[in-house]
């Protein structure tokens, strides 16, 4: 059975019933959650920004990028570089490709259609539905999508080495309980709901919580409930299988070891992730997504609500989480919504505005080079506050042609790297 997408109509909501499903985390903030009353014209995208950071991220060790843009101008896409060093095939915007962390958005998704249900409550204790699973009974729902549980990051790790902890899992098939057990075995990081502290064990157990209330993999709720209402056609869990069928991308680890060549590490189990990481996706299919659940195609309002409810991630305040999203408030004053990704050979951005009506998604072949990551964001700048008037000559940057002398911050890391 498909769950039914849900009704454009907005359905009115009590401000007591927002308030509970809002939490009360501090300094968290849903005052940019609902879409501007009065709309402003937004700004058209940079392509030649776009192809600029796309450039930058080639520079910076990744051997071909992409991004696809979405909006009220129709769509346009950029590619350069390539998506297989062995055959030479040019990078292809409607290739597949590993997404990552982009993956807690789509376990997300699920586990909040099933609070719209009344089949789980926020800040009931995690260990109502699992019972024992959790050393401590405070650990709430809420706190594992807002990674606020002090739950350890495993991959820490297991990864402390990149290429050699990458080839001691690539073929491995874990268990939820295998995973969980490795980050208990390690001390939590914070009390629950203390502060905010980026973990994969948390979409482990979200993972967990899925198949224990669905009574089916989570395989089959991503694609009941998101995949085939929205017509991705493109997107797949496919756990613990290695492929990526189809036309896709190769991804390319890059060693801890400074010239060290390049790792193919396309096929892998990605068991180590699972609900944290292992979809598969298409740069149309990721617009498709973040458009549609902004534009509240996949949550009542009052869930999408308390997702976008947000708290920083850092001291910047640019950069926040809500229930496993990510917000960036943009050099433009544009916020936008969805998720980085990180996943061995694939660095990720799948992100929209809060109306739904524009969105980008962006794609770089390696990991584990940092650089490579900070110049792929930047497409987002191009893509949503558009070109930017040069400066005077006298304080003109040596900023690439067609970009803002936008100076970004280090992108925000999914897995632990080296570089």
């Amino acid at each position: 059975m498909t769950v039914p997408l849900l009704s454009h109509r907005r359905l009115p909501v009590s401000a007591a019933l927002i308030a509970a499903l809002a939490g009360v985390l501090a300094p968290a903030t849903s005052a940019s959650a609902a879409p501007a009353a009065i709309r402003t014209q937004a700004p058209a995208p940079d392509m030649a920004g776009i192809v600029a950071a796309l450039e930058s991220a080639m520079a910076n060790g990744a051997p071909g990028a992409m991004a696809r843009y979405s909006g009220p101008e129709g769509v346009r896409g950029r590619a350069v570089g390539v998506r297989d060093r062995e055959s030479g095939a040019a990078m292809d915007t409607r290739a597949r490709f590993r997404i990552g962390s982009v993956s807690k958005t789509f376990s997300s998704v699920v586990l909040l259609q099933l609070v719209d249900e009344g089949r789980l409550k926020l800040d009931a204790p995690v260990n109502t539905y699992l019972e024992g699973l959790l050393p401590d009974d405070r650990i709430t729902v809420r706190h594992l999508l807002t990674h606020r549980s002090g739950l350890a990051d495993y991959t820490n790790a297991m990864f402390e080495q990149t290429v050699p902890g990458f080839e001691a899992v690539r073929n491995r098939v874990f268990s939820y309980q295998e995973l969980v057990d490795l980050s208990l075995a390690e001390p939590r990081t914070t009390e629950p709901g203390a502060a905010y502290a980026y973990s994969n064990a948390n979409f482990v157990v979200v993972g967990m919580l899925i198949e224990k209330l669905t009574g089916r993999p989570v395989a089959d709720a991503y694609q009941r409930r998101i995949i085939k209402p929205l017509g991705l056609r493109d997107t797949a869990y496919v756990h613990p299988d290695t492929r990526i069928k189809g036309t896709h991308v190769r991804g390319y680890l890059h060693p801890d070891e400074s010239g060290a060549p390049l790792v193919d590490s396309t096929e892998q189990t990605v068991s180590w992730a699972q609900s944290a990481g292992a979809v598969i996706s298409s740069p149309a299919d990721l617009n498709s997504f973040t458009g549609a659940l902004m534009r509240g195609r996949l949550l009542s309002p009052q869930t999408l609500e308390a997702m976008t409810t947000v708290t920083p991630t850092d001291g910047t305040n640019t950069r926040f989480y809500g229930l496993g999203l990510r917000r960036y408030d943009l050099s433009c004053g544009t916020r936008v919504y969805g998720h980085t990704g990180t996943v061995q050979g694939f660095y990720t951005y799948a992100f929209s505005t809060r109306d739904g009506r524009r969105s980008l998604s962006a794609l770089a072949n390696t990991s584990n080079h940092g650089a490579a990551n900070t110049a792929l964001g930047n497409t987002l700048e191009a893509a949503f506050c558009g070109k930017k008037a040069l400066p005077a000559p006298a304080a003109r940057s040596t900023a690439p042609s067609g970009t803002a002398a936008h100076v970004p911050l280090p992108a925000e890391r999914d897995l632990p790297e080296r570089h």
